[in-house]
């Protein structure tokens, strides 16, 4: 009993440290490079006890949040999205089935940040679309490369929506994002048919990007995902058929 009631009061201890941290940012009141008060000060000021609250900001410390400067305290930090992607890959890689839900949400993102694309892409932006597109044609019967390319154009659609929220969220997914591409192009790849169908839809979808069209981008983006889900099933159920055949003696 008393264990439990001990973990309990931690608990509540370390939820109060990250709260304090996480109202204050929200409110403005902490910005980054801004100093944070002295451990002996914080931990009177929180209600908790040091050791306690040392362990929480090494967590901290370690997830980006703040950043220890020897010999002059420890400072608000920049996020680092890199983090962010590593600890949203290791919660989803243990769940079932994840690359379904990482793909529903990726949809989500893509088709409003398509329609932003098409108000706020600069020449730079239209630039590394199209170089993207034009790496992952010459890269069609290389599924490690090509998935990569077909990744970078998509990410490079959401960068181009100039919006910060969709592209961390999207950066966040990034890796298994990568990963899914890479093993649709491993089932696909040596099918002509979808290899046809793939160039023209990322070619159509750049093209209403150009156009400056939201309506037609997010539409030729929508077929894009419908239309490539399809084809990736029946090549799965062709490479299945080939591979189960009988012989017969």
């Amino acid at each position: 009993m008393v264990n439990v009631l001990e973990s309990e009061m931690r608990q509540t201890g370390s939820d109060r440290v990250v709260s304090y941290f996480k109202e204050r940012i929200l409110k403005g009141d902490l910005k980054v490079g801004d100093r944070v008060m002295s451990e002996r000060e914080l931990a009177l000021h929180l209600d908790v006890g040091r050791p306690l609250l040392r362990e929480v900001m090494k967590s901290l410390v370690m997830l980006g949040f703040l950043n220890v400067r020897q010999g002059s305290g420890t400072f608000i930090a920049k996020a680092d999205i890199r983090v962010l992607s590593d600890f949203f890959t290791f919660c989803l890689s243990q769940e079932q089935d994840v690359l379904e839900d990482v793909m529903q949400a990726r949809m989500a993102i893509e088709c409003q940040a398509i329609r932003l694309a098409c108000e706020r892409a600069n020449e730079a932006d239209l630039a590394r679309i199209g170089q993207w597109l034009g790496t992952l044609i010459d890269t069609l019967n290389d599924p490690e490369a090509g998935g990569r390319a077909d990744f970078m154009f998509h990410q490079s659609i959401v960068a181009a929506s100039h919006s910060r929220a969709l592209t961390t969220l999207y950066g966040a997914m990034a890796e298994l994002l990568q990963r899914s591409h890479v093993q649709r192009r491993v089932t696909t790849y040596k099918n002509p048919e979808i290899v046809k169908v793939l160039v023209d839809a990322h070619r159509e979808v750049f093209l209403s990007i150009v156009a400056r069209d939201p309506d037609q981008a997010d539409r030729r983006l929508r077929d894009h995902f419908a239309i490539g889900d399809d084809l990736r099933r029946r090549s799965l159920i062709e490479t299945y058929r080939g591979t189960a055949t009988p012989q017969i003696n």
